[in-house]
């Protein structure tokens, strides 16, 4: 086996929960991949509509850079780009329209962000589903820290929160199924449960370029790919600069290509821009008093 497939693997078996054969190995299939499994099932032919692109973000690593070197603190990429994704969302809601029914849509005021979140339990890794809710009258600093508190969690108290997991398969499946109706004709459960915009991250999977193409049951979908490096002419010198790899991908159903562009375009201005960056603060110790 591969090293790649058995960490692969790894990420999903909790140490000694597995069956030692002659010739293979026999391990549990998490019940959350299981859901997944259902959810990739239930959109395989939902009419998205996906865009390639390469954003420079140069400008927005290299201060991050810069941010870690003066405070020691590192801040997340991540949650940077969640505050660009739910600023461009709050200027062009109709990204996040869902139908109610066959004849009205819904569009939320609120941007509520789904992402994976990654954590590492007893060496091994955990991935719990995670919704930054508002997202779009949060700054950066806060979604970092929410992120943060988020990775650390009580593990139980997380799954307790997905409370479908608990579920026997033999009742998963028809639940999910309920769940994805009621999504349909109740866009306020899907917000609740599964948020209003998604955005997931593939580039640790590699070094360099590369774009993924997403199965989601979200309205918007963005996809993190990986970053790769580009020599080009800037004010009459070679300079490097870096490029992220983001797949946008959008419901056919209640959106078109024009709103579709302007979102994209929106959202690759305050990427480069390094929208959020610029606004933060230090977060220094109170001032000694004086004679302590």
């Amino acid at each position: 086996m591969s090293k790649i497939k058995s960490d692969a693997i790894a990420g999903h078996v909790k140490p000694g929960f597995k069956e030692q054969h002659a010739d293979y190995q026999l391990f549990p299939y998490p019940k959350m991949r299981r859901m997944e499994a259902l959810a990739y099932r239930s959109v395989q032919y939902k009419p998205m509509m996906h865009g390639l692109l390469e954003v420079d973000v140069s400008k927005a690593r290299a201060h991050l850079r810069e941010h870690k070197a003066v405070t020691g603190e590192s801040l997340s990429f991540t949650a940077f780009l969640i505050a660009c994704l739910a600023k461009a969302v709050d200027e062009n809601k109709a990204v996040q329209a869902y139908r109610q029914g066959s004849k009205h849509l819904i569009v939320f005021h609120d941007v509520d962000v789904y992402t994976p979140i990654k954590r590492d339990v007893a060496g091994h890794q955990e991935i719990i589903p995670y919704i930054i809710r508002a997202a779009n009258r949060k700054t950066m600093r806060e979604i970092h820290q929410e992120i943060r508190v988020a990775q650390v969690q009580d593990m139980a108290k997380a799954w307790e929160e997905i409370s479908i997991l608990r579920w026997s398969w033999l009742l998963l499946r028809p639940a999910f199924r309920v769940m994805l109706w009621m999504g349909k004709h109740s866009p306020q459960t899907w917000k609740k449960y599964r948020g209003t915009v998604g955005i997931t991250a593939v580039g640790m999977f590699g070094q360099g370029a590369g774009w993924g193409i997403p199965l989601s049951s979200h309205a918007l979908w963005v996809t993190v790919g990986g970053i790769g490096e580009k020599s080009e002419v800037v004010d009459g010198h070679v300079a490097t600069r870096e490029y992220l790899s983001l797949t946008v991908s959008f419901d056919h159903e209640t959106l078109d290509g024009a709103p579709a562009a302007r979102f994209t375009g929106r959202l690759k201005d305050l990427i480069e821009s390094g929208y959020g960056l610029f606004d933060l603060t230090v977060e220094s110790e109170p001032p000694a008093v004086m004679g302590v």
